[in-house]
């Protein structure tokens, strides 16, 4: 790698991992979000505060992050040497992340159904696939730490 590669390189890694931070908070917060939101009635004030949060943090947050944490994983893949110094474990965090990716997507359709008052979900529900994100996130960390494979 040359020199410019090896700052680029740290640098494009701080963004990812900044990015990947912001992408896991709106990930584990917004079924959080959809947890009270079952509890408020349809269209009442609660809920309409609520739509908003959600909005927000999808379209401002999320989604941003969400292709920051790709482009900048992308950006690391493309250095020079990386795919070839790269094992097994790489490719099942590149399996996860698409696990990601599918979470958030779900979630936007829900948020939709809570926009429009479609929501037929219980709260319990949305507690559990709160737990999606995470068991992700931790298989992910693993893979790119301790790299078994």
């Amino acid at each position: 790698m040359t020199e410019f590669w090896i700052h680029a390189f740290l640098w494009i890694k701080a963004l990812h991992i900044i990015s990947i931070i912001s992408w896991m908070a709106g990930l584990l917060y917004l079924p959080r979000l959809f947890v009270y939101h079952c509890q408020a009635p349809a269209g009442s004030h609660r809920s309409e505060t609520f739509k908003v949060m959600e909005n927000k943090l999808s379209r401002l947050i999320m989604f941003p992050a969400m292709l920051a944490s790709l482009g900048f994983g992308f950006l690391l893949l493309a250095s020079p040497g990386y795919l070839a110094a790269a094992g097994l474990w790489l490719w099942l965090k590149i399996l996860l992340v698409a696990g990601l990716c599918l979470a958030h997507w779900q979630m936007v359709k829900w948020r939709d159904d809570f926009a429009h008052d479609r929501n037929s979900r219980p709260e319990r529900f949305y507690r559990i696939a709160n737990e999606a994100p995470t068991l992700l996130m931790i298989g992910i960390v693993i893979l790119v730490v301790v790299r078994p494979f």
